[in-house]
């Protein structure tokens, strides 16, 4: 007992350590400009010593670009503007919010929460939070904007501490990120890749959709069990009691009174209205030549998918104005754009630390820095001819460490999937069993990365419940997530393949 009792302390130890150091660093924008100014020097040095390599997408012979070159120089300048405006989560984060701000500012949140999660078991809304996570994905990058945010405000609704539910709600989206009950845009993408580099090799091959589904199904369950316990038994006892004096007033400084008859009243009416706006919806999806169908009637993919931002943006209007109006808190329609224009103005200091971030991401981008890491990663991995199924882990290593500098599921396996694939075939493994592994490593490192563009909007929420908070503070109560996952994930597929368990409708003989 006291030899756990030690190893806990070590634990904690560390995890302060890394906070401690982390929060020592620049103000995340700066942090973010002076990464920017490393890509460009060290774009500079690689390509000086002249290294070049075989891009696995075109197969043409490539090279890293140097910034500091006219052509770097001049792209510095043309791109500046279109880097921030058009960096996707920028829009993403700014649309959501016109529509969960109102929420907010009518008091519908507030008023949900008092109504439902609060009355129930405390044991069950961290199952809750993070099970929202993981099943919200299937609306792909809008679950980085909703789910976290809402983490904190339910925590903090029932006394415990916000920053504990905005971990296990960035958990749950981040490292369950490619894990679903439910076939998702994820599942499309990566097969569709893999399904192109194999019929390179292997004219008429499909790799389908559902070719990884019986594992996901499973590693869901899984991980909805690790950021539970992880949240409940090493986040919250190590972040202890919140001290709301660090917090802004509008997040902190709320009394949960009693809701009263009006405030009912005025939930049951936006219920109704959410559920009216839900009908129409369906009217256009359910039926198999439904508009917002695709190809074939599909629903993955499917216009609904890949236009569920404005969907749900559409939701929280019309619930939000519904229960405005009805508790007498919208009086006239002037009321909807200055309660929205509030919410916006909460998100300046994201606004400005995404300037920075955009041009960093970008600069990494341009330099070929990435391409580089992960066919050098590759080479290394080739070189040392590991065998069995070592070989696979040791991919799934690689790949959570290339995670670290290339962010985004489709196009990382696009870079990585045309090396491996065919390297794995040729060892007799089924291009779904590489796919799966991609998948692991992918997810589980995807919370405690600077490159997530999401990390600068939940640093900038976390701020929100306590001013001290830094990019230390994020790393810290997100480690043991990226920890546990990997670890454990990496158990259950070594058990999952051990017991050659199909991980697919029909994919059973996929080892080599």
């Amino acid at each position: 007992m006291n030899d756990l009792r030690q190893k806990k302390s070590i634990g904690a130890r560390m995890l302060d350590t890394v906070e401690r150091v982390g929060n020592k660093l620049p103000h995340p924008f700066m942090l973010f400009l002076y990464l920017a100014i490393a890509v460009i020097l060290f774009s500079w040095l690689i390509s000086s010593l002249g290294v070049s390599f075989v891009h696995p997408g075109t197969g043409e012979e490539t090279s890293v670009q140097s910034l500091v070159s006219t052509e770097g120089f001049m792209y510095i300048l043309d791109s500046m503007i279109s880097n921030f405006i058009g960096f996707t989560p920028l829009g993403l984060v700014l649309t959501m919010m016109l529509g969960i701000g109102l929420a907010q500012q009518v008091g519908l949140v507030e008023t949900f929460i008092k109504s439902t999660i609060l009355k129930a078991p405390t044991k069950l809304v961290t199952i809750a939070v993070v099970t929202t996570g993981i099943v919200g994905n299937i609306a792909s990058d809008a679950a980085f904007v909703l789910v976290p945010p809402l983490g904190a405000m339910i925590f903090y609704a029932i006394g415990r501490h916000p920053l504990a539910g905005m971990a296990a709600g960035f958990a749950g989206v981040g490292a369950g990120f490619t894990a679903n009950f439910l076939p998702a845009g994820t599942d499309v993408l990566l097969s569709g890749i893999s399904t192109e580099v194999v019929q390179t090799i292997e004219p008429g091959f499909i790799v389908h959709m559902t070719d990884n589904y019986y594992f996901m199904i499973a590693s869901s369950v899984m991980l909805i069990i690790i950021c539970t316990l992880v949240t409940e038994k090493i986040i919250e006892p190590r972040l202890g009691k919140f001290n709301p004096k660090y917090g802004e007033k509008e997040f902190v400084n709320q009394e949960l009174e009693r809701v009263g008859r009006k405030e009912t009243k005025a939930l049951l009416i936006s219920l109704l209205a959410g559920f009216i706006y839900l009908a129409v919806v369906s009217l256009f999806v359910v039926p198999v030549n439904g508009i917002l169908r695709g190809e074939g009637g599909t629903i993955v993919p499917s216009p609904f998918i890949s236009n569920i931002v404005p969907i749900i943006l559409f939701l929280f209007l019309t619930v939000s104005i519904a229960y405005g109006v009805a508790a007498g808190v919208i009086k006239s329609t002037r009321d909807i754009p200055e309660m929205m224009a509030e919410a916006i103005k909460s998100m300046a200091g994201y606004i400005v630390l995404i300037f920075a971030a955009a041009q960093f991401i970008a600069y990494f981008g341009w330099s070929n820095i990435g391409v580089w890491i992960a066919v050098s990663g590759a080479e290394f991995l080739e070189s040392i001819n590991m065998t069995g199924i070592s070989v696979i882990v040791g991919f799934i290593f690689l790949t959570t460490l290339l995670n670290l500098f290339i962010f985004s599921g489709s196009a990382q396996w696009a870079l990585m999937a045309p090396v491996f694939i065919p390297m794995f075939m040729l060892l007799d493994y089924h291009p779904a069993l590489v796919q799966l592994a991609y998948r692991i490593g992918d997810s589980s490192t995807s919370v405690i990365t600077p490159m997530n563009p999401y990390v600068p909007m939940v640093l900038a929420f976390m701020k929100k419940y306590d001013s001290r908070a830094g990019f230390g503070t994020l790393f810290s109560i997100m480690l043991p997530y990226t920890l546990f996952v990997l670890a454990l994930w990496i158990v259950l597929f070594l058990i999952w393949t051990g017991f050659e368990l199909p991980i697919g409708p029909g994919v059973t003989d996929y080892k080599g």
